[in-house]
């Protein structure tokens, strides 16, 4: 995980400038199925990364105790939370530095995939009190419903070894619902409006391209700014998006 938070540092001011955020059905959703009001309930945000998720949740009323193994990542999350009710831990989410039964929800925002598949949902359950619940949540374009997006996501699988997605047809989502003993899965789907850079800057923050020499990388943007320009000719992108919800109780 150290090596893992040390990445995605590298790549901090991309993953807070443009990473998407989560629209307000996923929140309505969230707590629907979880049971758990967020004001006033306590959340273990896993793999908080900037704070995408923290932020949303602490503005519902949450106390939000955020944990990343990127020193740099939770730099930028610390700087927008500055009100008391956050606080940042620079920690393994496989090995958390917290005391049982102290959480009403135990969330992964984009996360869960980079951690131990057991023992992190281990971790989850010995911090959450009776009735809390574990959530995981991925924001995804939605490939299948725009042909411009499909061809997008094959340029990356045959520019970047280590591409993981649905350009792969071994490609799925993360198996956290068998995980969970009792779970429900939703998708909620909406539509990103972004400019052409701010999209190709959201590139630049993946794993896979952090991946690449700084030559390769550039050599892909400028390559997908191209061919995006033909789609979106006036530079304002219609992103097709779904989120992923699973709720285990």
């Amino acid at each position: 995980m150290r090596k893992l938070g040390k990445v995605f540092d590298s790549v901090a001011d991309a993953y807070d400038a443009a990473r998407p955020t989560y629209p307000d059905e996923m929140y309505h959703a969230l707590s629907e199925v979880s049971g758990v009001e967020f004001a006033g309930a306590m959340a273990v945000d896993v793999g908080a990364g900037t704070g995408i998720l923290t932020r949303a949740l602490r503005a519902r009323g949450s106390r939000v105790i955020a944990v990343d193994a990127g020193a740099e990542m939770l730099a930028r999350l610390h700087s927008k939370v500055e009100d008391g009710g956050t606080v940042a831990v620079l920690a393994d989410g496989n090995a958390l530095p917290l005391t049982d039964g102290v959480a009403d929800l135990v969330t992964y925002a984009q996360s869960w995939h980079w951690l131990d598949p057991v023992i992190s949902i281990a971790e989850a359950r010995r911090v959450l009190r009776p009735e809390g619940a574990i959530v995981g949540c991925w924001n995804f374009a939605h490939a299948a419903q725009a042909d411009w997006l499909a061809a997008y996501e094959v340029r990356l699988a045959e520019a970047c070894p280590t591409y993981w997605g649905q350009a792969l047809e071994e490609w799925s989502v993360p198996p956290i619902a068998a995980a969970l003993d009792v779970v429900e899965e939703r998708w909620i789907a909406w539509t990103r409006l972004i400019g052409i850079e701010d999209f190709l800057l959201d590139l630049r923050s993946h794993s896979y391209m952090a991946a690449l020499s700084p030559e390769a990388a550039d050599e892909l943007v400028a390559r997908q700014r191209t061919e995006l320009r033909k789609v979106f000719p006036e530079g304002v992108m219609h992103v097709p998006m779904r989120v992923y919800l699973v709720v285990g109780r």
